[in-house]
């Protein structure tokens, strides 16, 4: 497993790949603020010796893609699902099985419904519906909200409150369902921090817009889905993984009792198995 720069225009986008390259593909797209190491090593090891050939990347501003200045992304989601198709370009993969989480999972249907024959099978976790009202449905809980808001008090150029916010934030996402290990959430904190260019770029994710013209669409989503949603997710609770189930037809659901807005390694035999499943 080495390191790929995909170049293009004035962008690069650090990937990494698992598996054979004659194998079935699965491109793995990641939430907010998320480099690609938050697709564990591990897990994608797991899904490549199910003959899968996994690719994880890191978005823009996270990670060793390319960043920008702090509060002025010259970017989209848009832009971000045109991304994940110029690495299967980059990769030479005329098609693939995509995978997105939480923000992930709003690029990978940007990219699903932009680009429906770059897109096998689409599997969505811990994340809402694009396109449609979601007002009606449960919001993220009071106590992560009180979390997130002292966000605006870290001095995000600083790693040592970078880090502790952080290891506070996976403990303020994970499920009632496995116990929480803080030790080895700090230590995937730090090296994710180490590695990042600039980590203070990442705050860009929360001011991005997209899928504006793709609004109402989701119905008519091409690629069989799959839906994978915690039932004590903290941010995108349940009901968005149940109406993104509903809106596309013939869509499969896998509730992860007591999972959060998370992949923990206690649920990675349920969800590779699902995936495995469904891209089969």
């Amino acid at each position: 497993m080495t390191e790929r720069i995909i170049r293009f225009e004035d962008v690069e986008i650090a990937t990494q790949a698992f598996g054979s390259p004659t194998h079935e593909p699965i491109l793995l797209i990641m939430g907010a603020m998320a480099s690609m190491l938050w697709w564990p090593e591990e897990f994608c090891q797991t899904l490549a010796d199910h003959k899968f050939y996994v690719i994880r990347y890191d978005n823009r501003d996270t990670g060793r893609s390319t960043i920008y200045k702090p509060g002025e992304p010259p970017y989209t989601m848009d832009d971000m699902a045109e991304d994940a198709i110029r690495v299967l370009d980059g990769y030479g993969i005329a098609s693939t099985n995509l995978i997105g989480m939480s923000l992930g999972g709003t690029i990978a249907q940007i990219a699903a419904l932009s680009h429906p024959e770059r897109i096998k099978t689409l599997t969505l976790i811990s994340t809402t519906p694009m396109g449609i009202d979601t007002r009606a449905l449960p919001h993220t809980v009071d106590a992560y909200m009180a979390h997130a808001a002292t966000g605006e008090t870290v001095d995000w150029t600083d790693n040592a409150q970078i880090i502790e916010f952080l290891v506070k934030d996976t403990q303020m996402i994970a499920g009632v369902a496995h116990p929480y290990d803080e030790r080895r959430a700090r230590a995937f904190v730090e090296r994710d921090v180490r590695r990042a260019r600039s980590f203070v770029s990442a705050t860009n994710h929360f001011m991005l817009k997209g899928g504006q013209a793709l609004k109402g669409k989701l119905g008519e989503l091409a690629a069989p889905l799959l839906v994978i949603h915690g039932t004590a997710d903290p941010i995108y609770p349940v009901e968005h993984g149940e109406l993104l189930a509903r809106t596309v037809k013939a869509a499969k659901l896998v509730r992860l009792e007591g999972g959060g807005h998370e992949i923990h390694s206690n649920d990675w035999e349920e969800i590779v198995s699902a995936i495995d499943a469904h891209l089969r």
